[in-house]
């Protein structure tokens, strides 16, 4: 349900011009170049290196970090796109504390790794910055066109993997801008500066890849109408569906989506212009939550509570991100669940929870209970896949596609990749190598 600024305890405009300007800043600003050198030559060069090894995309991360000790940035750029054509985004969201970085045999001897996204960033941004000659070209024409669904990480890299091998690629996406996740799903602060649509534009630069928004799967268009029409199929629709919070919802202004909320904020044009609650609970323990929560209080709210029916191991968002949260004034509490959202006059006043805990592998809900004031309340418990558009077509498991190693589904022209597909980990990196993954395999399929 959308709010807006008469809704009771609701407000736009709670900060000045210059503090909205401090607040959604670049949270982590990059590195320069007299750091990046620094950084660069922390590094070992492990043969066989464990951070590649460590890294979805497998990106050949000696290789790159040596082009930037040697001011090679371009080189560095080029290999880390070669794997990664999504490398600039990956670096500023990608959990490399427990991905490449955790890896880095630097942890044993000095418990510091080698600061490898911000070195990826740093190739990235610059080669994009003044990109100068494309790094990649076209194969020649192969007279194949390739449908691909979604423009998120997965759909994006499938269609870069299989322009560059010379097929037509026809992207279809429901929202009015490609990026996906990158576009509406991230904090303000994590891609700032329109970084989401810029890389889009680089990706898209290598051509044979023609976008048409505002086409949804289901609607607009079938499924069955895309093994008809097109060589082949790619789905990367990621979930398009939110996960009910299991209990009784009021028709109350002030309880919403998280994922909503956090889009809207990413597509405001003023920051000023959003409206945020006095006291905002957020219900959830993911990436989502976190955002969610951090960016309620860099709008303004007096306090922002994120609540978890389990503890903060189980937690979705990683130990950098809670972290992050309690830095921004964010107030864990662990161990509860909703039980009822209080509302007055139509709009909400408060969520009432109860305690949890474990009994055995069971997650049970105890009879004490407490209450926390709200006028803003946010559901984060996780995304759900929109099913209904694929029929019979596809085996699914769980509510999602069923995928082989090569992203092949059990539709001999279908390919799948991404949050949509069963057994994932709901990573952008992981998404990209999905369809990086489903490019050469459909490209293989094509010229067979």
């Amino acid at each position: 349900m959308t709010i807006d600024a008469s809704t009771p305890g609701v407000h736009a405009g709670r900060l000045s011009a210059a503090q909205y300007h401090a607040n959604f800043c670049d949270a982590h600003p990059p590195l320069s170049v007299f750091q990046a050198k620094n950084e660069a030559d922390r590094c070992y060069y492990c043969f066989d290196a464990p951070c590649q090894t460590a890294c979805p995309t497998g990106i050949d991360v000696p290789s790159f970090i040596q082009r930037i000790a040697d001011g090679n940035v371009r080189g560095a750029a080029h290999t880390i796109l070669e794997s990664n054509p999504l490398g600039g985004m990956c670096a500023r969201v990608c959990p490399t504390e427990v991905l490449c970085e955790q890896a880095c045999v630097r942890n044993t001897s000095e418990d510091k790794p080698v600061e490898i996204g911000a070195l990826q960033r740093f190739a990235t941004d610059s080669y994009l910055q003044k990109p100068g000659a494309p790094l990649f070209s076209r194969a020649a024409a192969t007279g194949k066109t390739v449908a691909v669904v979604g423009a998120g990480p997965a759909g994006l890299a499938c269609a870069h993997g299989l322009a560059r091998r010379g097929h037509d690629v026809v992207l279809f996406d429901a929202q009015p801008k490609a990026g996906g996740l990158n576009e509406y799903g991230l904090a303000t602060y994590k891609t700032t500066d329109d970084f989401a649509q810029k890389e889009v534009a680089w990706l898209l630069s290598i051509g044979g890849i023609s976008v048409r928004h505002g086409q949804r799967l289901g609607g607009d268009i079938t499924l069955e109408q895309l093994t008809r029409d097109y060589d082949a199929v790619f789905l990367g629709m990621g979930l398009g569906g939110v996960n009910s919070i299991g209990i009784p919802e009021p028709a109350a202004t002030g309880l919403r989506n998280a994922v909503e909320f956090i889009a809207e904020l990413r597509q405001a044009q003023d920051y000023a212009s959003v409206p945020v609650g006095r006291h905002v609970v957020v219900i959830g323990g993911g990436m989502t939550a976190v955002d969610a929560s951090v960016q309620s209080k860099k709008l303004g709210a007096q306090s922002v509570t994120m609540v978890y029916r389990r503890g903060a191991a189980d937690m979705g968002a990683s130990g950098h991100e809670q972290a992050w949260a309690l830095e921004n004034g964010v107030h864990i509490r662990h161990w509860a669940a909703p039980r009822e959202v209080l509302a007055e006059g139509g709009a909400v006043r408060g969520v009432r929870f109860a305690a949890t805990r474990m009994e055995g592998s069971k997650l049970v809900t105890g009879s004490e209970e407490f209450t926390v004031e709200a006028d803003l309340v946010l559901k984060a418990i996780g995304q759900s896949p929109d099913v209904q558009p694929l029929g019979s077509l596809l085996e699914l498991r769980q509510g999602r596609i069923v995928a082989d190693a090569h992203q092949r589904s059990s539709h001999a022209k279908v390919w799948a990749g991404g949050d949509c597909c069963h057994g994932g980990r709901d990573l952008t990196v992981e998404a990209v190598e999905h369809g990086k993954v489903a490019a050469q395999s459909i490209h293989q399929a094509l010229s067979a």
